[in-house]
């Protein structure tokens, strides 16, 4: 069983995820499908999350593979129910059925590559698609912050265009408001402030405002454009005499493609010791995507903030097979 008190050191610097883990540990136990854990990260990672009540796993892929792991790295996956598959394909493939068939509520990735998890998931015949667009959030705890930042899409979607930005902001939202975070204030990042035909992603962020205005997108706050400064901290949004009720508080900060997201989670994660939790949204159910430099603490996270959503949706619309 992981060491509690090992995980919560520093935990001065990251009572926002233990707030979360501490919440999902009050919820029922997640039926969660673990695809390809083929390695002590991956493999740890999953049965540590039972240990803790954040998830009943399911493992899904070669058995002597996981069971070789778990005898090499003390592993105890006795518990757990261990479904064979012959590779990590056929393992994606098996996961995302057992969703598909109402056997679980939680699809959390192992071992094997990002995109052929996504292959499965997003296939029109057999997959998880829903008609929202699917998108990733890194849900950070930034030491010295008093904000969890959630920071979209720095994972799938590399060049979102208008429409697909608009769904990734509404996964967003829908996130953070299903884990009981309240109502956000959603920054639409770019590199300056002012909205100029020089910098596209400044008038998508203004036209981002105005869906939000009319409607399109529902349930947060949203201002934009906002340099990544003036988004985040009041002294840099008072001295550009920025007025808004995002502007220096923004909890949501939707970056303007795929390259900016990922460098700035990394820069926070290595220069900031922040952590990044990952989940993938937009799916029939909640997706956990966890990296092997995480933390102990970041992948209970991840788990944690999967357990929470996956609770929000039970209570309102129950999982059915297809």
């Amino acid at each position: 069983m992981p060491d509690l008190e090992h995980i919560g050191e520093e935990s001065e610097l990251h009572q926002k995820y233990e707030r979360l883990i501490a919440k999902a540990k009050l919820t029922p136990v997640m039926r969660t499908v673990v695809a390809h854990p083929c390695d002590e990260t991956s493999l740890r990672g999953a049965v540590e999350a039972a240990e803790v009540g954040l998830m009943r796993p399911i493992l899904v892929g070669p058995a002597a593979k996981i069971h070789a792991v778990a005898k090499l790295h003390d592993i105890d996956v006795s518990p757990f129910e261990l479904i064979d598959t012959p590779h990590s394909d056929a393992a994606a493939a098996k996961a995302v059925e057992i969703i598909r068939e109402g056997g679980a509520e939680l699809l959390m990735k192992g071992s094997l590559h990002t995109d052929e998890l996504m292959r499965a998931v997003t296939s029109s015949a057999t997959g998880l698609r829903t008609a929202r667009r699917i998108s990733h959030v890194f849900v950070m705890d930034v030491p010295h912050h008093a904000e969890t930042l959630f920071i979209t899409d720095a994972a799938i979607n590399i060049a979102p265009d208008l429409d697909v930005k608009r769904d990734i902001i509404q996964n967003a939202i829908d996130l953070f408001t299903q884990i009981g975070l309240g109502t956000p204030r959603v920054a639409i990042l770019s590199a300056v402030e002012t909205v100029t035909s020089k910098i596209p992603s400044t008038i998508e962020a203004a036209a981002l405002c105005k869906m939000a205005e009319r409607g399109q997108i529902t349930g947060g706050i949203l201002d934009g454009p906002l340099a990544f400064d003036n988004a985040i901290d009041p002294e840099a949004a008072r001295i550009k005499g920025i007025q808004s009720p995002v502007a220096g508080q923004a909890q949501i900060l939707i970056v303007p493609n795929l390259e900016a997201g990922n460098m700035l989670a990394k820069n926070l994660t290595f220069l900031a010791r922040a952590d990044a939790a990952g989940i993938v949204l937009g799916a029939r159910v909640p997706i956990i995507l966890t990296s092997r430099a995480d933390s102990v603490r970041a992948r209970l996270a991840s788990c944690a903030v999967g357990a929470l959503l996956a609770d929000a949706r039970r209570r309102t619309e129950p999982i059915k097979g297809v």
